[in-house]
């Protein structure tokens, strides 16, 4: 792994214990919640500490497997509008989406070629490549189209949650926006949490 990649990769890492530390505090000061609440913050958690050790830990094939199929449970999961009123059933969804495309992420990278050894050996096998007029053809990523799609629906969803709590440029701010300035923490460490796996998704590692 390169220099300049050891350093992203560290930052992402920080930026990724920071969130957990605010999530823990969180959930910590929760009282009352039920399981669906706790399953909830526990994916979480497992999504956060993943995202952190993922650059430094290298997983067998069987490990990889089996961590791959958790997430993408974890996915399905935020998806399930379990025990939400049936009127409200679509916009509690909405409102879970982003926790389930962060799972799918995960699951995404967990199964692919994202690490760098295989980025090399697909620049490698591309470079071979000809078309039959004799000229080599541009180089080939597999899942860049799924990889892209993941990282620009998190991406929109953290400049969403980042500027969520910031001062809006009409006189009159919504309800919705003055709710979220009370509370510009948990819009924050979510935007940080979907930027950073936004970032991750597009790094060899």
């Amino acid at each position: 792994m390169s220099t300049p990649l050891v350093l992203v990769h560290s930052m992402l890492t920080l930026l990724f214990v920071v969130v957990l530390l605010h999530g823990l505090a969180r959930d910590v000061g929760t009282r009352g919640t039920g399981f669906r609440v706790r399953a909830d913050q526990l994916l979480r958690t497992a999504m956060v500490v993943s995202m952190a050790a993922m650059p430094w830990i290298d997983l067998g094939e069987g490990p990889a497997a089996a961590a791959t199929g958790a997430f993408t449970v974890g996915a399905l999961w935020f998806l399930l509008p379990l025990g939400r009123p049936v009127g409200g059933a679509v916009a509690a969804v909405a409102h879970r989406l982003p926790h389930a495309a962060g799972m799918a992420a995960m699951a995404w990278m967990l199964h692919g070629p994202h690490t760098a050894a295989a980025h090399e050996h697909l620049e490698a096998a591309a470079a071979h490549l000809t078309v039959p007029n004799g000229v080599p053809a541009a180089p080939l990523h597999d899942g860049s189209a799924g990889t892209l799609s993941l990282a620009c629906g998190l991406l929109a969803y953290a400049l969403w949650a980042l500027t969520r709590p910031m001062p809006s440029l009409r006189s009159a701010a919504s309800a919705a926006r003055r709710a979220a300035a009370a509370t510009p923490a948990w819009h924050v460490g979510e935007g940080a949490m979907a930027l950073g796996t936004a970032v991750m998704l597009v790094l060899p590692h």
